[in-house]
């Protein structure tokens, strides 16, 4: 056995077996290796452990009551069901080992804010992790596509959690799927039939309800968005916008705020919505935002934006949005049609505007060009806007 001592973190790696004969030699090695050392936490990294005996828990469980930050890692299958047969996984935090596996060559079929999704063949996507320390958000997208599963929303829900290089990654079995920028690519024909699937789809979505606990606040977010824009809007449109948005019902209508064709998959006849990260509560118009914003508002300035997002071209992107909002509102009235889309729009450009200013776009002459417009469009809107419900 050796011993790393790292942030803090003192980590002892186990070998071998641990039964009646090895016991009594790791428990000297593991009082050995805390003495004189000083630690906020004491892990024991199980990745080399083949088997471990009554004998080496009782070792474990008396390390337990002396250090109640204990925690075990990279247990095998086999070494984590002897820790979860015995009771132990419910004592201690134990992690189980992560298959290796690699995307290299891999069709990327889908990118977003905090990961990119690749088929790895015709059953099975993965989505990669961008954040090398992403094992919380994997839990909470699993738990958030399980609730919407749960509530009737047609979702992939990942198996698996495996560890792609440094980063790790969600496994999922989608049998001979295809995403709805491949199909449309592929079938510019059928492009009526898809956005109808797809809006149909979105319909469901806000038609079901939440508990306001079990999804995020979408409204937080947009506040987040308005505060980074405060200092490149007028005083009086900043006011009127914030008004705009406090305004809003605070719903719990649940919505998916990624909602594009990248995320939306036909397995077999049946549409299937992935990237379930970002499911939130909150009033319908706050989604119609990041669906302009994906579709048109993001290649305003300059279209491969959009292109090399969704691999469609800008046009075919602009004629999804025009296709998709009537089907939405279940409406040909052109002024209501008009009318919630420069609601979007307002909000939209809140986006893209605070999107830009992260990103350094106040430095650049694309992005003050993006500034500039979002900036505009703020100012002309929130003159005409009385409301943002629709």
């Amino acid at each position: 056995m050796r011993k790393t001592i790292t942030n803090d973190i003192l980590t002892i790696y186990l070998e071998g077996r641990i039964d009646s004969a090895s016991s009594e030699a790791f428990s000297f090695f593991v009082n050995d290796a805390r003495e004189g050392e000083s630690y906020r936490e004491l892990v024991l990294d199980a990745g080399g452990l083949e088997y471990v005996s009554s004998a080496g828990l009782r070792v474990i469980l008396r390390l337990r009551k002396e250090e109640p930050t204990l925690r075990i890692i990279g247990a095998s299958p086999e070494v984590y069901e002897i820790f979860d047969m015995t009771g132990f996984s419910e004592m201690i935090p134990i992690e189980k080992a992560f298959r290796r596996m690699s995307v290299d060559g891999c069709e990327v079929i889908g990118q977003g804010a905090k990961g990119t999704v690749y088929r790895l063949n015709d059953d099975t996507i993965i989505k990669v992790y961008k954040n090398p320390d992403s094992l919380p958000d994997i839990k909470n997208e699993r738990e958030l596509a399980r609730k919407a599963f749960i509530l009737g929303i047609p979702t992939a829900i990942s198996y698996d959690v495996v560890k792609v290089g440094d980063s790790y990654g969600s496994v999922f079995e989608l049998l001979n799927a295809e995403s709805f920028s491949t199909l449309i690519s592929e079938e510019p024909q059928n492009i009526d039939k898809y956005v109808r699937l797809y809006a149909e789809l979105l319909r469901k979505i806000h038609s079901t309800t939440v508990s306001e606990n079990d999804m995020p606040d979408i409204k937080i977010t947009v506040r987040k968005w308005l505060e980074t824009d405060r200092e490149y809007l007028p005083a009086e449109t900043f006011a009127k916008v914030r008004d705009l948005i406090e305004a809003v019902p605070d719903t719990v209508n649940m919505l998916h705020c990624d909602y594009h064709t990248n995320n939306i998959m036909m397995q077999n006849g049946e549409t299937l919505l992935i990237d379930m990260d970002t499911l939130s509560h909150g009033h319908p118009i706050f989604e119609l935002a990041n669906v302009h914003i994906t579709y048109v508002g993001f290649g305003e300035i300059d279209p491969s934006v959009v292109e090399n997002f969704l691999g469609l071209p800008y046009e075919t992107a602009k004629t999804i949005w025009n296709k998709f909002l009537p089907i939405y509102l279940d409406t040909d009235d052109a002024e209501k049609i008009r009318d919630v889309e420069n609601k979007a729009i307002l909000l939209s450009c809140i986006r893209n505007m605070r999107h830009t200013i992260r990103r350094g776009g106040a430095d650049t002459e694309e992005g003050r060009r993006t500034i500039d417009l979002c900036r505009e469009n703020i100012i002309r809107l929130s003159g005409e806007i009385t409301t943002l419900e629709f």
